[in-house]
Formats: structure tokens, sequence, C-alpha cells
């Protein structure tokens, strides 16, 4: 007859000094206070050692048990026969009073601090024994989890590798700064499991949160929720403004370790302070810890498109300063992680990678949350999937709008660039520092026909029926209307620096502008905290303008990231439309050495005037007229000018006008 005085000798499984690596290194953990760590789908084996020896084994009933009593998610099992959540014991070899067994938890297990118990039935006597306890985390070594990699040097780097390179700064000056993700340091992986059991999802249903554990499309989404601290006191505050005398400026962490375990220390009172690649690293730690593959992703210029209408709206003044209109931003780089699992929510094809991000920006289902949003999901513009694939996809993939807005009645869309936002997308490369470019993966190549096509499905999906706006309708009834195609742009412009800044000098640029076509062109520019000028060039002509900002200027500006952003507004005398006043100059310069009298200026046009005008101009040496037209028929028209005067022959010269009709 059988005690209740059982005890366990041994337990083995997989670890490496606590990394809990891969199952082929076998460690064994005695002592009272020892607990096991093992990754399911993955076999482990006990001793049991008897007081008297066992008539018979088929009386023995496993519980392995996760989660608060009473409950707990409960896995039954018995000798020799697989229960019917997947778990089993298998007898390895048996003396007369010592029993080794195999056991094997299913590779959708919920992952998470397992008590495993043993029932013994002896006649109508039941005993029960604790025979110890153990962690269950992902497996990415087990070809049936969601999460299995098949690589095994990227196993090595996305789940075993403990410290990472996050790429920052801009996308013409990539700079890379070390991280030390410690997913193996003493006492994260009870941080870890923490992190969880702190999510607004444990706290309202704990035994419903547990019991979703074995997925990982649910526990990224519940850590990405709870890495930061905005709606349930997650791990890290985040702040982008102002001063940090409360906290830790973020640009001063490392590593994820010494956040992780100040939360913890701290009764889990947030961490202050994080920003994006603080969100990031912290996560990547968590989530490599519980066994599911993941890395570190920067994009540059990073979409923040509040409305969700694949449009990042900028408003300007005629100064071309920035008007706040819109809450959509740009960040110069912006980082979220991405996890490699299965897709069983959506279907084999958006297998793979998943955006992930901490960082709370937009509320998702209520909480700041996003994710995991699948990269082929973005990349084919299927933004009807689950989770938050529209946010995702206008951070790689919106256009940027840029408006002048004149008066509170008059604005003007002046430039529409499809290719300024997801560049150099990047990550590290696997067993080395080097930056990987995985731009190709979230998007087709900038320009193409495939890449346009991708965009319009997406504002089809979202019913956005053009650029700039968003309308509410039904699904079943929702439409695609196309936008208004772009105007081809007459003029082109670049800023450049003429040597690279240094902090203390003054900041020498230069702008070029390139007429397109082969006609006049009178512009206005307007540079920022700069100079101003006003000038005419034709046909194909570059014109340059060089300027500078003084380090006086500049100096008492200067934030943490030493970012100075310049803007210059090019403003191109609007064309003729019927029945709009037009200005017109005409210039003249004398090219005699004596002066120049008695001179008259004729001008006339069909459709443009009705009279032949007759202006007198002043003795000169060079002399400017300036005088307004009303067209009063569409088309192309043509606008003559003649300079008569006793010192010359005359002196003709004309303009094509294109007038448009009234709208």
């Amino acid at each position: 007859m059988l005690t209740a005085a059982l005890f366990c000798t041994g337990l083995t499984g997989s670890a490496q000094d606590r990394r809990f690596s891969s199952p082929e290194t076998p460690l064994e953990y005695t002592g009272k206070d020892t607990e096991l760590i093992l990754r399911r789908g993955q076999p482990f084996n006990i001793s049991l050692n008897l007081k008297t020896t066992a008539q018979s084994w088929d009386n023995f009933t496993f519980i392995a048990s996760t989660g608060n009593l009473p409950r707990a998610t409960k896995a039954v099992f018995s000798l020799s026969e697989e229960g019917s959540n997947g778990w089993s014991a298998t007898q390895e070899s048996s003396e007369p009073r010592c029993l080794s067994l195999s056991i094997l938890s299913p590779a959708d297990a919920v992952v998470g601090r397992y008590k495993l118990q043993l029932q013994v039935l002896a006649g109508n006597k039941l005993s029960s024994k604790v025979l110890g306890h153990f962690v269950l985390l992902f497996n990415p070594w087990c070809p049936d989890d969601d999460v299995y990699m098949a690589n095994e040097k990227e196993r090595q780097e996305y789940v075993l590798n403990d410290s990472g390179i996050i790429f920052q700064g801009v996308e013409k000056d990539i700079q890379e700064e070390a991280w030390n993700y410690g997913q193996f340091e003493e006492d994260i992986l009870d941080i870890s499991l923490a992190v969880l059991d702190r999510s607004l999802n444990h706290r309202e249903d704990p035994a419903l949160d547990v019991s979703r554990r074995n997925s990982p499309v649910y526990v990224s989404r519940v850590i990405s929720a709870t890495v930061n601290s905005n709606d349930d006191k997650g791990v890290v505050e985040g702040k982008w403004s102002g001063r940090f005398r409360s906290g830790t400026n973020p640009l001063r962490w490392s590593g994820s370790v010494t956040i992780l375990r100040r939360w913890h220390r701290a009764r889990y009172r947030p961490v202050r302070y994080g920003q994006c690649w603080v969100f990031a690293g912290v996560t990547c730690t968590v989530l490599r810890c519980l066994g599911i593959p993941t890395r570190v992703i920067t994009n540059f210029n990073s979409a923040h498109d509040k409305n969700l209408n694949l449009s990042i709206d900028k408003y300007i003044d005629v100064s071309g300063n920035n008007l706040h209109l819109s809450e959509d931003s740009v960040w110069n780089f912006h980082v979220w992680n991405e996890s490699w699992f299965v897709r069983r929510d959506l279907g084999s094809f958006y297998d793979g990678w998943q955006v992930l991000d901490a960082t709370p920006q937009e509320r998702s289902k209520g909480i700041y949350q996003c994710g995991p949003a699948s990269t082929r999901a973005i990349k084919e513009g299927d933004v009807d999937l689950d989770f938050d694939s529209p946010f995702v996809f206008a951070a790689v993939n919106a256009d940027c709008v840029t408006w002048i807005r004149y008066s509170k009645k008059r604005k003007e869309r002046i430039y529409s660039d499809t290719r300024k936002i997801g560049k150099f997308i990047s990550t590290k490369a696997v067993g080395t520092n080097a930056r990987v470019d995985v731009t190709d993966n979230y998007k087709y190549p900038e320009g193409s026909l495939k890449e346009r096509q991708v965009y319009k499905k997406a504002l089809k999906l979202l019913g956005v029926k053009r650029p700039g706006k968003r309308s509410r309708i039904p699904r079943s009834r929702r439409g695609f209307s196309r936008a208004q195609p772009e105007q081809t742009p007459s003029i082109s412009g670049k800023l450049l620096l003429d040597a690279s800044p240094v902090v203390g000098q003054d900041i020498l640029l230069t702008l070029t502008l390139k007429n397109l076509i082969s006609d006049f062109k009178t512009i206005k520019v307007k540079l920022k905290a700069s100079k101003r000028g006003k000038f005419c060039f034709c046909f194909i002509t570059v014109k340059e303008i060089s300027f500078k900002i003084s380090y006086s200027q500049y100096k008492n500006s200067l934030v943490d990231d030493r970012k100075i952003l310049v803007t210059a507004v090019c403003q191109m005398k609007r064309g003729a439309s019927l029945l709009n006043p037009v200005n017109v100059e005409v210039t003249f310069t004398n090219p005699l050495c004596e002066e120049v009298t008695d001179c008259v200026l004729r001008a006339e046009g069909s459709g443009l005037l009705k009279e032949q005008l007759v202006e007198r101009m002043a003795p000169m040496e060079t002399s400017t007229v300036e005088f307004e037209i009303i067209p009063y028929r569409s088309g192309t028209r043509q606008l003559q000018v003649d300079l008569v005067c006793t010192h010359f022959s005359d002196i003709k010269g004309f303009v094509m006008l294109h007038v448009a009709p009234t709208q």
C-alpha cells in the first residue's frame, strides 16, 4: 500500500546557468527552493522514490496547474495515457521503490509558473503530493510551437542574444546605440512574469488571462500594453518634452535590466522616463525572456497618423512658420519591435514577423497598445486585419501633404510627397552589429506602380475618399474615389549643408532652385529664421541662394537631440484664371551710358486687354512698370509688350499665358 510520503529527488530539463536556452543541454536542479525552467513541447524527467513497493502504476494521476487557485488552469493526465490537453507521462525505468518518468508538455501549453502534483489512488484512499515547481516558456526549437524558428543562427540572435544595437538619428546620419537586454540576468524571468500579472487583462479576469497565455499573439499584445504606464501602471512612463528632473533622461538609459528591477523593487511604480527606444528595448527583453523571438526595428521618418487617413498634413503660413492645425506628426526616427510567430487568427500567409509597439501613441481597443500587426499585411495594404495594421501602415507609407494657410478661409495644397515616410527601416544583423535594411518587408519600392496600388487599396479599405479626409460610412457601402491627379511640378529645390554643422559655429546652407520648364518664373523665397529674397529666372536655369544661421541665433534653442529644422517656402506667381485680376510686371534695363527719356510702354492681348494699354516710363537705368489685366477669355493667350523710345527701335516682347476657366 502506498503512503502519501512521496517526494521528488530530481528534476531535469533544458537550462544553461538560467539561460534556459535550447533543449539539447539538460541540467539538474535540486534543493527545496530551486525551480526548473523549461520550454513547452520539451520532455523533462522526474524520479520518484517510494517508501513502499508499488503494486501498480495505473492509479497515478498528474496535475500540472498554473495561475491562482481556485480558478487555476489545470492539465490532468495519467501515466502512459496522453491527456486530452496534450500532456503525457511515460515510464522510463522502474525499480521496486523507484520510478523514473518522462513528462511532456504540449507545444501549445500555457506559459508561466507551474505546480506539478501527483495523486495516487489506493483502494478508497486518495493521496496527493506536490512534486515540484517549474516555469514553462515558449519554444522556438519545437516545430509544433507557434514561435518555431527554423534557423539556429536566428534563434541564437533573436532569443539568446542578451545585448544588441538600436539605430537612431536621422535618415542621412544613422547612429548606433548599444543596448543591454539582459534577459537571463537574475530575477528578470520573475519580473517578466510579473509584467503579465500586472496587466489590465489579468486584474480584470485572472483565470481568462492565464488560459490565453498559450498564444504568442495574445501574450505579445499584453506586453505591448504593460511595458508603458498609461493605463495599468506599467513599467515605463513616457516623456518627450521639458526637463527630466523627477526622473531619468531617456538618453541616459543603456539597458533594460536596471529599468525592470527598479520597477519591481518600487512595487510596480512606473520608472521615469522613457521614449520609443526605451520602450522597445524593455519589450525585447521581456519577450525574449519568455521565449518569443524578438528584434528591435527603427523606422526613419516615421509617421504618426492621428486620424488614420494615410495622409500627414502639415500647415505653414506664408513665412514658413509651422501652424499647429493638425495632430499628425513625423518622427525623425521611431523604434518598435518585431516578434516571430504564426498567425492562426489571420492565416498562414501572414505568419512571420509581427510588429509590436509599446510606445503609447494611440489607444487600441481602449488601451495604449499596438500590434501584433503582420508585416506581410502591411506590405500588401491589408489594413483591415488585426491588430492596428492601419496605424503601422501609415507609419511607413503615409503621404506627406503640405498646405499654406493664407487666412482662416483660404488654404492651398502646395506639395505632396509620396516617398518621404518610411526610410531605411533598420535592425541589427544576425551575428554581427551591422545594420540590415528591412524596408522591403514593409512596402514595395517607392515610386513603383505596385506601391501606389497597395496605397490605394489601403485607402479603399479604410473608406478614405481622398488624402486629407476620412468619411465614416458603413463597411458594406465603402467605396473609393480617386484623388485628383497631382500636377507636375515646374520647379524643384534642395536645401544643402555647405559643411557638417558644429555646435558653437555658424551653420552655412545653400538653397538650390531649378526651373523644370522653358518659361519665365518669378519666385519669392522665404527662409525661416534667415533671409528672404525675390528673384526671376528662366528656362532650365539653376539659382542658388546662400545663407547662414549664426550661433547666436540657435545657441539658446538647442535641446538634447541638437536638431534644427530649416524651412524654405518658395512661392511661384499664381497662374491666370478667367475674370480674376492678374498683376503684370515688366522690367527694362538701359544698355546705354546715357540717360534714356520719353519712353512709352504699350501692351495688348486678345482675351486679356480689351484696349491697348499705354504707360509712360520715367527716365531709367532699370525701370519696372506694373499693371493689372483681367482675362476675359480662357485658353492660351498671348500678351505683347512694346517699348517705344527715341533712342531705340521698337523693342518687343511677349509671354504666353494659360487662362484657366473659373471653377
